[in-house]
């Protein structure tokens, strides 16, 4: 019987969150970087809860999403990914969206990934982001392989909730190196003051560890910032990912942005079968398969409650 191979000797730390705009716009190059690696690492998803702890109510809510859509229109401008014509609030808290995130990685990593995916599409692409359970979960229905009597039972499981508290500790423990991250980037990462007097990585970060040592790449980067600091550890370890064709760069991903396609796909673009949503910025390309359950798209869905607990709240984030 032939042995298991044994596990990566890399690992890749995401620190993210489904709802933070810089990670949004990080896709693109985290999707190349990702099919580059090939699986050849372990490749690390932590939520860093963006909106994070109870705080006092906006003053004045309608000035107060006024001004977090023009910092996402901003960033969008920055990173050229779509954003939603209209946001209809701040996101009150990441809570419910990490905790489904978390639960559909039990699921396995694709599934994982279109969870996520999903997740992130409700605030830039809808302008409703999934802050309560219930949003979360109807956000996600219909996502190809996924069980989702099963997600929301973990979802609200106690070991779920441990393992995004987990999450929530580590993104509060950055490395030396994110406490300082210079450069040209709009975002250059340097780790946020948390209220506690602590730090928190820049959301996103990745940190990249070998055995030869690691490198942190904060903030929002070109692949080849990321894909320098692999190299660096581990010579030889990325490969040249080919451009798909259209239709099977559409089949694979089910949900691309135009800089997505341009650094995955390459030919006449859009296939015949490919769904276009527009947005505030650009639009978005959906797999048919995809368009027919996506909330952008579907019609007549009927909300599914999940069973959760307190969750915490806050309202203006940093980066």
């Amino acid at each position: 019987m032939t042995a298991p191979p044994p596990p990566p000797s890399v690992e890749v730390v995401e620190y993210t969150d489904p709802l933070c705009p810089w990670a949004w716009g990080s896709e693109p190059v985290f999707r190349r970087l990702r099919a580059a690696l090939g699986g050849r690492v372990l490749w690390r998803r932590v939520h860093g809860l963006l909106f994070d702890v109870d705080d006092d109510p906006a003053p004045d809510p309608a000035a107060e999403t006024a001004w977090y859509a023009r910092h996402v229109e901003e960033i969008s401008a920055h990173t050229r990914a779509p954003r939603a014509e209209r946001l209809s609030r701040v996101a009150a808290s990441s809570w419910p969206a990490s905790l489904a995130a978390k639960a559909a990685e039990l699921q396995g990593e694709e599934v994982a990934g279109r969870v996520l995916r999903r997740l992130r599409e409700t605030v830039f692409v809808l302008g409703e982001p999934a802050d309560t359970p219930a949003l979360a979960l109807a956000a996600v229905r219909g996502a190809p392989g996924l069980d989702p009597v099963r997600l929301a039972t973990d979802a609200a499981a106690d070991d779920v909730l441990a393992r995004v508290r987990a999450d929530r500790a580590e993104a509060r423990r950055p490395v030396r190196e994110a406490l300082a991250a210079r450069g040209p980037s709009p975002h250059p990462g340097a780790a946020k003051e948390t209220g506690d007097g602590g730090y928190r990585y820049a959301l996103p970060t990745l940190l990249v560890r070998a055995p030869a040592g690691q490198h942190v790449v904060p903030g929002w980067r070109s692949y080849e910032e990321y894909a320098s600091a692999v190299e660096e550890l581990c010579p030889g370890l990325l490969r040249t990912p080919d451009p798909l064709p259209p239709d099977e760069a559409l089949r694979r991903y089910r949900s691309l942005t135009d800089p997505e396609r341009a650094l995955l796909v390459t030919g006449a673009w859009p296939p015949p079968e490919a769904v276009r949503v527009d947005t505030g910025n650009g639009p978005l390309w959906l797999h048919p398969d995809e368009a027919a359950t996506h909330p952008a798209t579907a019609r007549g869905a009927r909300a599914v409650r999940w069973p959760g607990s307190d969750l915490p709240s806050r309202n203006r984030p940093t980066k």
